[in-house]
């Protein structure tokens, strides 16, 4: 008598993105980012309203924003008007303008006792970690997006990175003003 030979049934798992939103992230509205900063300043919280103008001035990827350290925004016993920072992906070098703002939430920031001898602009609060790891700071940006009641899976840490530009790029119409 033969014996039958089955074929294996495996469960075919769910897919990654089933049920999200994937591809290219929306910018924040002018509206969204005095939202945003208006619920910071109000529970005065000093080191995200920092992270958010920095990330909205700086226009840096997550992983290039947390790695930052206090001597690339800080000199002289202020924080700098320009900044410049090597890009970790393109190994380019990126200038960017801190805005008033900016400069005087970081400053802030950097005289917060939190921050007494740190290197990094965002110590992670894990001993193991010197800086905030781009997780993190997804998860913040996305608190951030809750906060004012927008959907979480259509905005994300680029959106913060698109957002000047994207206002640039309506106010002028000129793509080398960007």
């Amino acid at each position: 008598m033969p014996i039958e030979i089955l074929p294996t049934l495996r469960p075919t798992p769910a897919p990654w993105n089933k049920g999200r939103i994937v591809g290219q992230k929306r910018p924040l509205l002018p509206k969204h980012v005095w939202s945003i900063r208006v619920r910071l300043e109000m529970a005065d919280n000093k080191r995200d309203l920092a992270l958010f103008n920095m990330a909205i001035d700086c226009k840096l990827r997550g992983c290039d924003l947390v790695c930052l350290k206090v001597n690339d925004v800080y000199a002289a016993g202020r924080v700098k008007e320009r900044a410049s920072v090597t890009q970790s992906k393109t190994r380019k070098p990126v200038r960017f303008e801190i805005t008033e703002t900016t400069r005087l939430s970081v400053e802030r920031w950097i005289k917060d006792p939190e921050m007494t001898g740190c290197e990094y602009l965002w110590p992670s609060r894990v001993h193991a970690s010197p800086h905030l790891s781009t997780r993190q700071y997804a998860r913040i940006m996305r608190d951030w997006v809750v906060s004012i009641g927008l959907e979480p899976t259509a905005y994300g840490t680029h959106s913060t990175r698109r957002t000047k530009v994207a206002q640039i790029y309506k106010k002028t119409g000129n793509l080398r003003a960007v």
